[in-house]
């Protein structure tokens, strides 16, 4: 997904920052081949244009944060992860974790089996770790992993190699789950916020691949937005007019080269190793190098921004935030 941009040209879902997806990454846990390590960031630290801090509240007590798992390759959830986070108040918030399988995965409602209840949210530089059995949570603010120059971006495409979130935050949850609860090969992974302000519970954001989401979708990026993979067929030609406005393919090319990208989902095998786009996405894998090459058909390859050095080597494998909820207040 990567929409770490608000402003004139980028807004935040609804108008609030905690509904913004940024990120999904999914990889084998280091020295561990029975367990996955997914990971969904939201809310950045700041805007981009202009650039400013955002709210300090981490998440959104009125939204649902879900990670989707298709089983069967029919770009339709068998499995689901649902995360909802109790009110901010004397400056601490809970979380809970349920997964909701079948049917009700499909859903938009706020059930399914309770795996993590009243997990302690991280505002701190220090990781609250939740266990549950075979599963690890963690939700809170962290160093943003996500590496790009997005002033060369708006810049048409004239990179200088310097990363804007070499010193952001973001607020992430990640799970660390048994492989045996994801099915027994590749699944497909996405996933989305819900806003339930107004009383009934509206999609807000969606995505799962870097970046494609934000550039392609052009003036129909709110109908995209609110949209399910399953029916990701009916933006092939807008994502193909973009292509043939960014890249110069011709009307062939760019049909072939929007139907790789459709339906927006990340496919994600345990049993080999991560690999973006091929398989899932570690850390440090240049996810937006690839998109600027097809974006471009070629022409540009990288931004030339290395992969961040902050990471830590076990779970929740991001490094501690830059700034502290203290320090932003």
């Amino acid at each position: 997904m990567s929409h770490h941009y608000a402003g004139p040209q980028f807004g935040f879902p609804h108008g609030d920052a905690r509904l913004n997806l940024t990120d999904l990454y999914a990889f084998p846990k280091p020295g561990n081949d029975r367990k996955s390590i997914l990971i969904i960031d939201v809310h950045p630290s700041h805007t981009f244009d202009p650039q400013l801090p955002t709210t300090t509240v981490p998440f959104a007590s009125e939204a649902l944060y879900e990670l989707k798992i298709d089983t069967n390759g029919d770009a339709v959830a068998d499995i689901a992860y649902s995360i909802r986070f109790s009110p901010f108040a004397n400056v601490a918030q809970t979380a809970t974790l349920r997964r909701v399988e079948g049917a009700q995965a499909t859903g938009t409602g706020d059930d399914g089996q309770v795996i993590v209840e009243g997990a302690p949210v991280s505002l701190q530089r220090e990781a609250h770790v939740t266990e549950a059995g075979d599963y690890r949570f963690f939700a809170g603010w962290r160093s943003d992993p996500f590496f790009f120059d997005p002033l060369g971006a708006v810049n048409n495409l004239h990179f200088t190699g310097k990363d804007f979130f070499i010193d952001k935050d973001v607020c992430s949850i990640v799970l660390e789950v048994p492989n045996s609860a994801l099915g027994p090969k590749e699944v497909g992974l996405w996933m989305r916020t819900l806003d339930g302000a107004g009383g009934n519970w509206v999609q807000a954001d969606r995505g799962a691949m870097a970046s494609q989401g934000v550039f392609l979708p052009g003036d129909e990026s709110e109908a995209y937005l609110a949209g399910e993979p399953v029916d990701d067929a009916r933006f092939v030609a807008t994502f193909a007019h973009s292509l043939q406005h960014s890249g110069g393919y011709t009307p062939e090319e760019a049909q072939r080269v929007a139907k790789t990208l459709l339906p927006d989902i990340m496919r994600y095998d345990h049993t080999r190793p991560a690999s973006y786009p091929d398989n899932g996405r570690a850390l440090t894998d240049r996810a937006l190098d690839y998109f600027l090459s097809v974006l471009t058909n070629g022409k540009i390859k990288t931004d030339g921004v290395p992969a961040h050095s902050d990471l830590l080597a076990d779970f929740p494998y991001l490094g501690p935030p830059h700034t502290t909820i203290i320090d932003r207040e």
